[in-house]
């Protein structure tokens, strides 16, 4: 058995593939329909 090392993957990428582009809506609208203010939310993307 081969040990694998993948480094952690961030937050805001997984909610920018995931999310935002598998789905083509824009930041504003997920975090508002989140609850979270469109600026967090953009912190939370670009960390």
């Amino acid at each position: 058995m081969t040990d694998r090392f993948y480094p952690p993957v961030h937050p805001g990428e997984t909610l920018m593939q995931d999310f935002i582009e598998a789905f083509g809506i824009t930041q504003h609208k997920l975090a508002v329909a989140n609850g979270v203010s469109p600026r967090r939310f953009n912190e939370i993307v670009h960390g």
